[in-house]
């Protein structure tokens, strides 16, 4: 077996089952989860109609293998998309690739770039932000690498600090995950930080992953800043050691479709395409007809957004008298403080109310003592005394289930 697989820690959802084994909730409610960021509203029938139709159009070839790199067609659906939402000419040939789905895409990417060398320490370093997506860290750990965990300013948003990393860390750095919107905590990151990550890339030679999944869900009128965008402003039209990711999954509630795609430094797109074609990542014929369709139609983003907001601007209210929480700037998910242990607060909610939130805990790690690449000293864990919410449902589902924790929050502050 891969000696590497020890090094994974359990993935969230596992230590949740954990956590709630022996629970038997309140059958006087019924259960409401705000546990998984699993898009709950409806797909739109003009894609189900695109994949179905495609199934028994005559001209799509179920008995031959598809490209890996993807159809022209749907490549320049691709570019199209990436023109009209931030301006920017790519090359559909060189430039972009198909994947099925961010999360797939993230971490065949680690394996792409990263060099373990001999084995031998110190190991290559992946920085990731605090708290996190766990598959950044299950990357770098198959990848042969060590994560290191940027810290988050619980001052700012829980944007994440950059500066506070050592140069000694750059230093090692391969790869660097940022995720904007952030998940959990929704934070944006503005223009001058990705300067500060550019520089910083240009000296030591690292490679970017720009996490963009949830960049379709936002509250204000300015739409997130992409990685590819920041670059063009401050003039790296050819987007070198950057690379973004986005699905189709949350901007058009499709997450069993898996599509998605990449973007930027047509070079390591290259060495990308060659490593999935190995890898066996072709996107299915039915599957590229739907994304074409989705990625080619702006009016059910706009509904699915605004489904959020107004979710948002009910259930967020609610929530701030009794939990440290407010309005993220994107993505569909409320980082609450709850002045407790958070694990205590999920198991006693779901035990007593039926409704489901994950620690935070669990979507971060101590700064330190988990952390491999800073030499294994104390730190403390950033998700810890926070739960993460997600707003997923419907927006009775959503506003039930905080009116149930506004009251759990009552009762056991009596």
């Amino acid at each position: 077996m891969n000696p590497l697989l020890s090094r994974l820690q359990p993935y969230p959802f596992e230590r949740l089952r954990e956590l709630f084994a022996g629970v038997t909730p309140d059958p006087a409610f019924r259960p409401i989860s705000l546990g998984i960021g699993e898009p709950k509203h409806p797909t739109p029938e003009f894609i189900k109609q695109a994949l179905t139709a495609a199934m028994y159009d005559a001209s799509t070839d179920l008995a031959a293998y598809p490209p890996t790199a993807g159809t022209p067609k749907l490549r320049a659906a691709f570019t199209g998309w990436v023109q009209r939402r931030y301006g920017l000419a790519l090359d559909p040939a060189t430039q972009v690739l198909p994947v099925n789905g961010s999360r797939e895409a993230l971490f065949a990417f680690a394996q792409t770039v990263l060099d373990p060398g001999t084995g031998a320490d110190p190991r290559p370093v992946v920085v990731c932000p605090n708290p996190f997506y766990q598959i950044y860290e299950g990357a770098a750990l198959l990848g042969g690498a060590d994560p290191y965990y940027a810290p988050s300013d619980p001052a700012r948003n829980f944007a994440i600090d950059w500066g506070s990393v050592p140069a000694a860390i750059w230093a090692r750095t391969q790869l660097l995950f940022v995720c904007s919107p952030g998940n959990p905590t929704g934070a944006v990151m503005p223009l001058d930080e990705w300067k500060m990550l550019f520089e910083l890339s240009d000296r030591h030679g690292f490679v970017i992953a720009s996490d963009e999944c949830y960049s379709e869900i936002y509250f204000r009128d300015e739409p997130p800043l992409g990685g590819l965008e920041a670059a063009a402003r401050l003039g790296r039209s050819d987007f070198r050691n950057l690379v973004s990711f986005t699905s189709l999954s949350k901007r058009s509630n499709v997450p069993g479709l898996r599509s998605g795609f990449v973007a930027g430094d047509a070079g390591l797109l290259r060495q990308f395409l060659l490593y999935r074609t190995y890898h066996g990542s072709a996107m299915s014929p039915v599957v590229q007809a739907a994304s074409i369709a989705a990625w080619g139609d702006e009016r059910h983003v706009v509904e699915n957004r605004a489904m959020y907001r107004s979710k948002f601007a009910e259930v967020t209210p609610l929530l701030a008298p009794v939990l440290d929480v407010s309005l993220p700037d994107a993505g569909f998910y409320l980082w609450a403080g709850v002045g407790e242990s958070d694990t205590a607060f999920a198991r006693d909610l779901l035990a007593q109310y039926n409704v489901t939130v994950l620690p935070g805990s669990y979507l971060a790690r101590d700064s330190g003592g988990a952390n491999p690449a800073n030499g294994g000293a104390p730190g403390n864990n950033p998700g810890r005394g926070r739960i993460r919410m997600a707003l997923v449902a419907g927006t009775a589902e959503c506003v039930e289930a905080a009116q149930r924790i506004v009251q759990f929050v009552k009762n056991r502050s009596k």
